[in-house]
């Protein structure tokens, strides 16, 4: 059998993986890269951005903000709790950062029928990326509103974007904790999801996120989630755009 590719830019290798559970996808920023610009995959043209949706559209997939863990009672009582490939087949769509960029993606969203959460760094709001040097601008408070105004979903992904591992225990539960809280504060919506920075995460740290009532936490590990994960141990395919195939230079073109 032919191994999946390390990271998602189509469905077609990724198809057979994702019958065996509900997958997620990570995104990061929507647009065109610079030249010079660090970890430059991450950053998916809209044209690309825009024909991923379509084809798992086509393929059955409806995306969701927050994954079926979490809202696993309901769908159970609709008759959709299923991790096989039928009519209720779901793809949980995630942005980590809350990059400013990310506002492009909500035409294609609208146009699909499909939500997605977007991973909040809280004391960031309105600033800049000064975790990884990418000086990329962050959303601001409007930009977030029109996020939650459009139907998508915010979660957490701390106060600074900290390595959760190397903070000493009370610093580690503020970034935890008062994430939550301040952005619930800000924008009046239930904050019940959390993203680890760096995917950094252990079972004392899923204990910690647990205990801060959150109700689902992502990692950045690969694979599908079936009954057996963890909802604080979710995993996902982070999404990255190499263009090397004629087809992705030309959906990158596009619009």
């Amino acid at each position: 059998m032919k191994p999946t590719p390390d990271h998602y830019c189509e469905l077609a290798p990724f198809a057979e993986e994702f019958q065996r559970g509900t997958p997620a996808l990570l995104y990061h920023r929507i647009g065109q890269a610079r030249l010079l610009q660090k970890r430059r995959g991450l950053t998916l043209p809209l044209g690309v951005f825009r024909h991923q949706l379509r084809e798992l559209r086509a393929a059955g997939y409806s995306g969701t903000g927050v994954p079926p863990a979490v809202t696993q009672e309901q769908s159970s009582r609709d008759g959709c709790w299923s991790h096989r490939r039928d009519a209720c087949a779901t793809i949980t769509l995630t942005f980590d950062d809350g990059d400013a960029s990310t506002l492009a993606a909500l035409e294609p969203l609208r146009e699909c029928a499909m939500q997605a959460v977007q991973f909040l760094v809280a004391d960031r709001i309105g600033g800049v990326n000064d975790w990884d040097a990418t000086g990329e601008p962050l959303m601001d408070a409007a930009q977030v509103q029109e996020w939650l105004g459009a139907g998508h979903h915010i979660g957490s992904h701390t106060l600074t974007h900290a390595r959760l591992s190397t903070l000493a225990p009370a610093a580690r539960r503020e970034e935890i904790v008062s994430s939550r809280a301040k952005l619930e504060d800000r924008f009046g919506v239930a904050v019940e999801l959390f993203a680890y920075p760096w995917g950094e995460w252990d079972a004392r740290l899923a204990d910690e996120v647990a205990a801060a009532g959150y109700r689902a936490a992502f990692t950045t590990e690969r694979g599908v989630n079936d009954a057996t994960t963890s909802p604080f141990s979710m995993k996902r395919h982070t999404v990255w755009c190499a263009l090397r195939r004629p087809r992705e230079l030309w959906l990158a073109l596009t619009k």
